[in-house]
C-alpha cells in the first residue's frame, strides 16, 4: 500500500511527527525490503492449521454478530482517544489487537469483575504492555473499578491508567508488563502454577482449579531472548491450559519485520512442542479467532500459539505502518475513522448502552460461574476437609501456617563451619516440610545450589503435583516464570544460580521489585574466595 511522504524518513530514522503535507509518493513497504528479501514473507509451518469463518461456521455454528464489530470499534476508538488525550502512548497495537481481544474478554473467558481475585479465573496477560490503552478499556466495559474518568487520566501522575500496565496500581491488571517479553515468561509460571495447584487439589468430581491462561504478545516479545527460554520449557512441561495469540502485524519501530525478523516462528514454537494455528484475518474475522482458541482449549496436553495475522492501527490513514506505533495518531485521523465506523466524530470516550450491555451478559456470567465454584467448593469441603482447609489457607486467606518459623534450624558459633549453601539447604528442607506452598528449583545449578529438598519430587509433565522445578539454563526465564507463581497467588516461589549470572535474569528481578511479589533468590558462589574458575564465575 502506498505509504506517506514522511513515513519513507520513519521507516529509516523512527517516529517523525506527522507533517501537514499529504502529498504522497508511488512507494510501497515491499520496494523498501532489504535487497535479498523483497517479497518475502514468513513461510507457514506446514502442520499449522488454518482457521477461517467458513470452517468455523461448519464446525460449531456461528458465535459472533454484528454487535461484535461494534465493540471492536468501540474499543479501537477509545483507545485511540486515551493516547489522544494524554499526547502520548500506542495506539496502533490497540487498534489492531481489539478483535482478539474482544474474543477472548466477551466470548471465552471466564471471569467476574466483582472479585478480581477469584483463584479459578482465567488470567489474561497483555505481554506487549505499550498497548496498555487496550487492556484498560477492556477492563472498564467490562466493569472493573476504571471509570471513564480514569480513562481520561491516562498516563497521567497517580492515574489508574499508568503508561504500561501495573499490577499494584489496577485491578484487573494480573501482572505488571512493559519490558517485552516479560509478560509471555510469566504467563509460563502462571499455567505452571495451575498445573501443580490442579494436581495437589482437584478431586474426582471437583475442579477447584481448572482456568486458562491467556496471552497477547507482538513481534517484539518473540523476538527477546527470554520468551525463547520460557517457550521451550512450556513445551517440554506440556502447559496446556496456556494459549498465545501472536499479533502478526509485521511491524516493529525500525519499520517492517523483513529488516530482521524473518523467521518461521510457527514451526520454531512446533519444535519446543507446542500446538500451532494460524487465524490469516485477525482484522475483523472473529468467528475464527473465537474458534481458534476453543480448539486451543481442547488441545490438553500441550500450549498453543495462534498466529493472528492483524493490521497494526486498524482505521487510522497510517494503518500498517510504523508510524502509528508510538504516538497520537491527530484529531483528524480518529476523527475520520469514527466517520468511517459509523461513530460522531465530534464526540470522544463514547460507549454505547449496546457495547455496555453485551459486557455487561459476560460479567452476570461469570458472577454466576463464580457462584456456582463457591458452591462446589462447600461440598469439596465436606468431602475433603484437611485439603479445603489449606487451599483456603493459601488461596484466600494468604496466609502461611501457623508455628511454621518453629521448623527453622538453629545455628550457634560453635557449630562446624559451613558453606552458606550448605547451611541454605538445611534451611530449605525444613521450610519445603512445613510450607506446601514452597516451590522452585535451579537454573541447571542444582548440586551446586543444593536447592532440592530430601525426597522433594519433580515438576514434569508426568508429575504435575511436583514441586521441585527443573529450569534448565534459563535463568532470565527461571526469574519470570517464579513472577508468574507468585502472580497466580498462594505460592511462595524460589530460584538459584551462582551470584554472577543473576546478570542475565536482571531484567526479571526488576520485575519481581516493583511488581511486590514475594519471589526468594538464592545465589549462590558469592565468595571472593571462589578463584579456580576465574572472573567468569
Amino acid at each position: 500500500m502506498p505509504i506517506f511522504s514522511n513515513q519513507l524518513f520513519d521507516y529509516n530514522f523512527g517516529y517523525l511527527p506527522p507533517q501537514p503535507s499529504t502529498t504522497t509518493f508511488n512507494i510501497t513497504y515491499d520496494d523498501l525490503r532489504p535487497e535479498g528479501s523483497a517479497g518475502a514473507k514468513r513461510p507457514l509451518e506446514s502442520k499449522t492449521k488454518t482457521v477461517t469463518t467458513s470452517d468455523a461456521a461448519r464446525k460449531r455454528g456461528k458465535v459472533a454478530d454484528a454487535g461484535d464489530m461494534l465493540c471492536i470499534n468501540t474499543i479501537r476508538l477509545l483507545s485511540a482517544d486515551m493516547v489522544q488525550g494524554a499526547n502520548s502512548g500506542h495506539p496502533g497495537a490497540p487498534m489492531g489487537c481489539a478483535p482478539m481481544a474482544h474474543a477472548l474478554w466477551r466470548h471465552v473467558m471466564t471471569y467476574n469483575p466483582a472479585n478480581p481475585a477469584w483463584i479459578n479465573r482465567d488470567r489474561f496477560v497483555l505481554s506487549n504492555g505499550h498497548a496498555c490503552a487496550l487492556l484498560y478499556s477492556l477492563l472498564h466495559i467490562s466493569g472493573f473499578e476504571l471509570s471513564m474518568d480514569d480513562l481520561k487520566s491516562f498516563r497521567k501522575l497517580g492515574s489508574k491508567c499508568p503508561g504500561h500496565p501495573e499490577n499494584v496500581v489496577t485491578a484487573g491488571v494480573e501482572v505488571t508488563t512493559g519490558p517485552l517479553g516479560q509478560g509471555l515468561s510469566m504467563a509460563v509460571g502462571m499455567a505452571l502454577a495451575q498445573a501443580q495447584a490442579a494436581a495437589t487439589y482437584n478431586r474426582e468430581g471437583f475442579p477447584l482449579i481448572d482456568n486458562h491462561t491467556f496471552v497477547i504478545c507482538g513481534d517484539g516479545c518473540l523476538q527477546e531472548g527470554i520468551t525463547s527460554e520460557a517457550s521451550s520449557l512450556a513445551g517440554h512441561l506440556g502447559l496446556g491450559r496456556l494459549v498465545l495469540l501472536w499479533d502478526d502485524n509485521r511491524i516493529t519501530i525500525d519499520g517492517s519485520t523483513d529488516l530482521s525478523f524473518t523467521e518461521d516462528v510457527l514451526a520454531r514454537y512446533a519444535s519446543y512442542g507446542w500446538h500451532t494455528l494460524h487465524v490469516p484475518n485477525g482484522d475483523d474475522d472473529v468467528e475464527a479467532i473465537i474458534a481458534a482458541v476453543e480448539e486451543a482449549k481442547a488441545e490438553t496436553d500441550r500450549p498453543t500459539i495462534i498466529r493472528v495475522t492483524t493490521t497494526i492501527g486498524k482505521g487510522s490513514l497510517k494503518e500498517g505502518t510504523g508510524g502509528v506505533h508510538g504516538a497520537p495518531l491527530g484529531e483528524a485521523d480518529i476523527a475520520q475513522a469514527k466517520r468511517a465506523w459509523g461513530f460522531d466524530d465530534k464526540e470522544s470516550f463514547a460507549v454505547s448502552d449496546e457495547v455496555y450491555a453485551s459486557y455487561k451478559a459476560k460479567r452476570d456470567a461469570g458472577a454466576q460461574a463464580e457462584a456456582a465454584w463457591q458452591a462446589m467448593f462447600q461440598r469439596y469441603a465436606v468431602m475433603h476437609p484437611t485439603l479445603a482447609a489449606e487451599f483456603e489457607r493459601r488461596f484466600t486467606k494468604g496466609e502461611l501456617p501457623a508455628g511454621w518459623e518453629t521448623t527453622l534450624p538453629t545455628f550457634t558459633p560453635e557449630d562446624k563451619a559451613l558453606a552458606t549453601r550448605q547451611s541454605s539447604q538445611l534451611v530449605l528442607n525444613k521450610l519445603c516440610d512445613a510450607l506446601p506452598e514452597l516451590v522452585g528449583g535451579s537454573a541447571d545449578l542444582t548440586p551446586s545450589n543444593l536447592t532440592k529438598a530430601k525426597g522433594a519430587l519433580d515438576f514434569q509433565k508426568e508429575t504435575p503435583e511436583g514441586r521441585y522445578i527443573r529450569f534448565g539454563v534459563r535463568e532470565h526465564a527461571m526469574a519470570a516464570i517464579c513472577n508468574g507463581i507468585s502472580a497466580f497467588g498462594g505460592y511462595v516461589p524460589f530460584c538459584a544460580t551462582f551470584l554472577n549470572f543473576a546478570g542475565y535474569a536482571l531484567g526479571a528481578i526488576r520485575i519481581s521489585a516493583i511488581s511486590e511479589y514475594g519471589v526468594i533468590y538464592v545465589m549462590t558462589h558469592d565468595s571472593i574466595g571462589l578463584g579456580e574458575d576465574g572472573p567468569t564465575h
